[in-house]
């Protein structure tokens, strides 16, 4: 009778827990844990982390609170040109992944174009290829030497050889062409996936009224592929002040003045290099502030936080 009784209570209980993780208030939570979870655990806590120590003093066994003394050191003049390197390449970057993609995924989305999956397929190649191997074969590429084939090619037009990696111009070049090739073919498959999305009644009746090539693309294409220009700009603006690899691979010890360093750069070269890290968190929170800043303001003028109906 006893066993009976324990038996009934232990569905009774199996009964309310299933009904619990059941209910349609319940399941959502569980679906989403997932991600909350690994949102806390790896983005919020170092955040965290690194805020409280960007007022600290960090070094091996021995912690102190300083204050704002990190922040004082931050503005100099190695600080400035990191900026100004970064804000450079973030310029070039969002322009280059943002055009070039439209236009190359307007002329794939053609019906003049064939083996279209084939093309597909091959744009997403760059991005599953390593940065640093990327970079390694682009370093032999532009070669300084007379036998890299950038400046065999040049010497083709009578070029003299040039030292890719020693001027500001062409070291800027060098990591803006590196991110483009690994990244173009991804935003081209974004800008294809929207134009799928344009319907085609538009453009006939465009035809109808006699709208040029240009005047089709400008009034029908471009306004449909707003919302995936809006996500492409954002997060080519936050992986550009977050670059790091493109300069690493071209210059591990250090740029000649200074020619390659970004600000994640500059945190790595204080903080990890120099064992600073009090100060390199410093300049990691400066630079989240950056990116929050620009990333709202880009926002703001494209429109994104209005209402669908506005």
């Amino acid at each position: 009778m006893a066993s009976n009784q324990s038996v009934e209570t232990m569905n009774k209980g199996q009964s309310k827990i299933g009904k619990f993780f059941n209910s349609k208030k319940v399941v959502p939570y569980i679906f989403v844990s997932p991600f909350i979870i690994s949102f806390l655990i790896l983005t919020v806590y170092p955040a965290i982390r690194g805020i409280t120590m960007s007022f600290q003093s960090v070094l091996p066994g021995q912690v102190e609170f300083i204050g704002l003394e990190n922040y004082a050191r931050v503005f100099n003049s190695t600080f400035y040109r990191a900026l100004l390197n970064t804000s450079i390449y973030v310029i070039l970057t969002v322009v280059l992944l943002t055009i070039l993609p439209i236009i190359l995924a307007v002329i794939l989305d053609s019906k003049f174009v064939k083996l279209k999956t084939l093309f597909r397929a091959s744009l997403f190649m760059p991005a599953l290829a390593s940065t640093i191997v990327a970079g390694m074969i682009f370093r032999l590429m532009f070669g300084e030497t007379e036998t890299g084939a950038a400046n065999q090619i040049l010497g083709l037009f009578g070029v003299d050889p040039v030292n890719w990696r020693y001027h500001a111009w062409s070291g800027m070049f060098l990591m803006v062409l590196l991110c483009v090739w690994r990244w173009l073919g991804v935003n081209i498959l974004y800008f294809l996936a929207a134009l799928q999305n344009v319907p085609q009644e538009l453009y006939e009746a465009a035809d109808i009224d006699g709208a040029s090539i240009l005047q089709k693309f400008r009034y029908v294409t471009l306004p449909f592929l707003k919302p995936v220009t809006v996500f492409v700009v954002t997060i080519s603006i936050i992986n550009g002040f977050r670059m790091f690899e493109e300069s690493f691979v071209f210059w591990e010890a250090g740029s000649p003045n200074n020619i390659g360093l970004t600000i994640v750069g500059y945190i790595y070269q204080q903080g990890i290099r120099e064992n600073d890290m009090g100060f390199g968190a410093a300049i990691g929170v400066i630079l989240m502030i950056i990116i929050f800043i620009i990333s709202f303001i880009q926002l703001l003028m494209t429109g994104a936080f209005k209402r669908g109906d506005e």
